[in-house]
């Protein structure tokens, strides 16, 4: 296998263990408080991540200078996860999934304000046709409430966290000072920690962590491991074998994977018209995976 089919064959697998944080987190989201799951997720993942980095030999003091710049992404990170999993309270694993590809059109504007990073016409069509496309599912495929902008309240908190996570994005650019992947994912996961037992501190406390249904501790394992760790490693692989645009077009498939996710968790698939805006997302990954050379 090529190195470019590795890195292709890496993002799907990234891809799929993605959305299942979703269909999970739906069913685990109204079980215990947003900020005490990703307090924990963000110690288990920061846990798998320091002994990688550890035995890899990539930790050393002069990583950690200015530990404000690991504050400020943790934070952005903390802020992103737990209104996620508050959106899911209420929104559908599918039309959450469809709120997530409007990320990479918010990415794209925050790059040009932070970076003064150029989207090409091409990568800016694509753009705009997975973020139709993620309106239309948005929206369930009704007309009147596209007309009326009637969104679910679940899909609008989730929307705010996909704002910090596309600031969150060229400020990974903005505040690396060369150090490795690994160290820097570790100290941010590090600092999303301390946010989040400082922010959701009561949270933590009041939850019955003994009594916890199942539901609960699978999310939580899978969320850290796979749908972080994991992700994680998949990622640096892909990027060093593929354009960043096609890299980034991966994004429009996780609202596929969801459905496949929710078949196979028994919850069914959304109605036909929805699965339009499904393939508008799909056009907008092709037309993205055409990209290279942005």
């Amino acid at each position: 296998m090529s190195p470019a089919l590795q890195g292709h064959a890496a993002m799907l697998l990234f891809s799929a263990l993605v959305a299942g944080s979703f269909s999970l987190g739906s069913l685990a989201a109204n079980e215990i408080a947003p900020a005490a799951l990703n307090a924990a997720r963000f110690a288990l993942a920061a846990l798998v991540i320091g002994v990688a980095a550890l035995a890899l030999g990539k930790l050393d003091r002069a990583a950690f200078a200015a530990p404000w710049r690991y504050l400020v992404l943790g934070g952005l990170f903390a802020i992103y996860f737990v209104l996620m999993f508050e959106g899911l309270k209420t929104a559908p694993p599918v039309s959450a999934a469809a709120v997530f590809t409007l990320t990479p059109v918010m990415a794209a504007g925050f790059g040009y304000l932070l970076m003064r990073q150029i989207t090409t016409p091409r990568m800016a069509l694509a753009l705009a046709i997975g973020a139709g496309g993620a309106l239309w599912v948005i929206f369930r495929a009704d007309l009147t409430a596209l007309r009326a902008f009637r969104i679910g309240g679940g899909e609008v908190i989730y929307f705010w966290g996909c704002v910090a996570h596309a600031i969150y994005t060229p400020m990974v650019r903005k505040l690396n000072r060369g150090e490795p992947a690994v160290t820097f994912t570790f100290g941010m996961l590090l600092a999303g920690c301390v946010v989040l037992l400082v922010w959701g501190w009561s949270d933590i406390r009041a939850t019955d962590w003994a009594g916890l249904p199942g539901i609960v501790w699978i999310t939580l394992v899978y969320i850290a491991i796979f749908a972080s760790s994991a992700t994680f490693v998949l990622l640096q692989f892909a990027t060093l074998r593929l354009p960043s645009a096609k890299v980034m077009a991966y994004t429009y498939l996780t609202p596929s994977w969801v459905i496949l996710w929710e078949l196979a968790l028994g919850n069914g698939a959304p109605r036909g018209l929805v699965l339009g805006g499904i393939g508008l997302t799909v056009l907008a990954l092709l037309l993205l995976l055409k990209d290279s050379d942005a």
